[in-house]
């Protein structure tokens, strides 16, 4: 896949400098960065998924559940 982002400056002085000191192309780098960002999105989706779903209360409802409401 052709590199076809254009990052800001100081993104792409970081993934220079990272490139010279791990001897890793800025390609391989990105990809790297890409996969493993990735993956930890689809766990903290995945997570939520997983958790009870959500049901939207008001903040007056949440106070008088926890014992601090009137």
């Amino acid at each position: 896949m052709p590199h076809l982002l254009k990052f800001p400056r100081d993104l792409e002085a970081r993934l220079e400098r990272a490139s010279h000191h791990t001897g890793i192309t800025k390609a391989e780098l990105i990809e790297r960065l890409v996969q493993a960002g990735l993956a930890d999105l689809e766990t903290q989706l995945f997570l939520e998924d997983a958790a009870a779903p959500r049901v939207d209360r008001s903040i007056d409802q949440l106070l008088r559940e926890s014992g601090l409401g009137i």
